[in-house]
């Protein structure tokens, strides 16, 4: 049996697989956008794509920002309308979205960007989000780190066992990653089985690796200028973000955390 979209076709599975109840990505960009924002008024508008179950996007509008989130999952988008009816959510494509708003902050979180495969997705997503964002505005990107598999086999070396429970029903997950090298694609292959379960449910993903220099070639071109590029600390890294903590810009660990802004056409 095969699938591709059991988890995001259950957005209540996906946050216990996944949970975040500290709701430290959200506090993570909050602190990013204290840290690196030049002109945020007391209401900034963010527009967080692949926002998913809208987890992020409905903290950060209780924290004060405008939120808007934008992906293409409509079960994660009802979800995440019936969830936070203070935010805006649309269905659109991250590699081609035009919206009538301009934002202050842009968010694409845990690996979005890296379902770019193809350099024209990549500088496409960019050009969306250059299009969207005011002059100045930032764009806050986390995700695999492509550096951190040159010569590390720490996450390859084996499956990954996981198992969750809910509605009252036991889920267990393997995952499996290996890397396609001549698409430069992290490859995973995670099978779900649970006691009901007729045969196991084959689901199959890729993220596009990304080195530290060619992201920041990207960014560039794209009219860009990279402000922040660190792996730790962050919402997803051993040990977590915590407010203030010091950003390592060693580019060694699995996560690759980004700020851009947007350059000033006029300058």
């Amino acid at each position: 049996m095969t699938g591709e979209n059991f988890l995001t076709d259950n957005p209540e599975l996906y946050e216990q697989q996944f949970p975040d109840p500290g709701r430290t990505a959200a506090r993570f960009v909050d602190d990013l956008v204290r840290r690196f924002a030049h002109r945020v008024g007391t209401a900034p508008r963010l527009l967080d794509v692949g926002c998913g179950t809208g987890r992020d996007a409905g903290h950060l509008a209780t924290l004060g920002y405008t939120a808007t989130g934008l992906d293409t999952s409509m079960p994660m988008l009802t979800y995440a309308r019936r969830r936070h009816p203070s935010v805006r959510f649309l269905r659109a494509d991250l590699r081609n979205f035009d919206l009538a708003d301009r934002f202050d902050v842009i968010t694409c979180l845990d690996s979005a960007l890296l379902y770019c495969h193809r350099n024209a997705d990549l500088t496409s997503f960019l050009s969306c989000c250059h299009r969207q964002l005011r002059p100045g505005g930032l764009l806050l990107a986390e995700m695999r780190n492509g550096a951190f598999f040159l010569g590390n086999t720490e996450l390859l070396d084996g499956p990954r066992t996981r198992t969750v429970l809910w509605r009252d029903v036991r889920y267990t997950s393997e995952t499996r990653l290996w890397i396609d090298h001549r698409e430069q694609l992290l490859r995973r292959e995670r099978v779900w089985t649970w006691p009901a379960c007729p045969e196991p449910l084959v689901q199959t993903s890729a993220w596009r690796l990304l080195f530290p220099a060619e992201l920041r070639h990207l960014l560039d071109t794209a009219g860009f200028d990279v402000v922040a590029l660190f792996d730790t600390p962050g919402p997803r890294t051993d040990p977590p973000w915590q407010p203030g903590a010091t950003l390592s810009s060693a580019l060694t660990g699995d996560r690759l955390h980004l700020v851009a802004r947007r350059r000033d056409d006029a300058a």
